[in-house]
């Protein structure tokens, strides 16, 4: 099987690590198979899309919607990558799914509105399928309404007319969109469960999420109801496009 690539942008270890082995679980691959690549630390390589199966893209700190006098080196090179990266997947309706930070990538590259209008606190929401996304493929394991992780400062308030919204909940209307048939990414983060999130909360206390003397507050919020679902998309990636 060509191997499938998580392109990931998270500096510290400790999550960045959890988040691979999360991606690793739901999809089913292995290491081989899911081969992980941390922008954060080095260049993008050139991706050969002949020669890989599709491509992951992880959450992480940036922001689309940040002013350009703000962001460091690091985040205008990964974003110039990931517009390259993107006129090429776009172009041949190549198999990609971002999560969070990758539904700012791909909402970048197609002209997205995206902007400070509505942000979500780090917890559980409702998330309801649109008729386009209760019809796609790669949502078909999932129920209509299911709940999912999600916390970010930015979201996108207008999709330009090459993408069809899947997903919204109730304060944030895109959470989910795709571009031709093969091109998908998330503001919800299918990956996680909840180890995995009361990590990241521990992890990024101190980046703005929520308030010093909010950590218990939060780590309760995302204990509130059960979230099962969204990992399952993941599986169903790899068996759709396994080549």
């Amino acid at each position: 099987m060509k191997p499938f690539v998580l392109l990931a942008t998270r500096a510290e270890d400790v999550p960045a690590d959890e988040e691979y082995a999360l991606f690793l679980r739901y999809t089913g691959l292995d290491e081989r198979h899911l081969v992980r690549i941390r922008l954060e630390a080095e260049p993008m390589p050139y991706l050969d899309l002949d020669a890989l199966s599709g491509i992951f893209v992880g959450g992480g700190p940036f922001n689309a919607s940040d002013p350009a006098d703000a962001k460091s080196a690091v985040q205008h090179r990964v974003e110039a990558e990931f517009q390259t990266l993107l006129d090429e997947v776009v172009a041949r309706d190549f198999p990609f799914l971002g999560a969070c930070y990758g539904i700012g990538t791909l909402g970048a590259h197609q002209g997205a509105v995206i902007d400070r209008t509505y942000p979500e606190p780090i917890s559980v929401v409702p998330v309801e399928l649109t008729e386009a996304g209760a019809s796609d493929p790669l949502l078909r394991d999932l129920p209509r309404r299911f709940e999912a992780f999600v916390g970010h400062k930015e979201a996108i308030s207008a999709l330009p007319a090459s993408a069809t919204l899947l997903a919204s909940s109730p304060d944030c209307p895109v959470q989910m969109f795709k571009v031709g048939e093969n091109v998908y990414a998330t503001q919800f983060h299918p990956e996680l469960d909840v180890d995995g999130i009361t990590t990241r909360i521990h992890a990024y206390a101190g980046y703005g999420y929520f308030a010093a003397d909010e950590l218990e507050l939060t780590l309760a919020a995302v204990r509130r109801a059960a979230v099962s679902h969204p990992s399952r998309m993941l599986r169903t990636f790899v068996e759709r496009y396994a080549r």
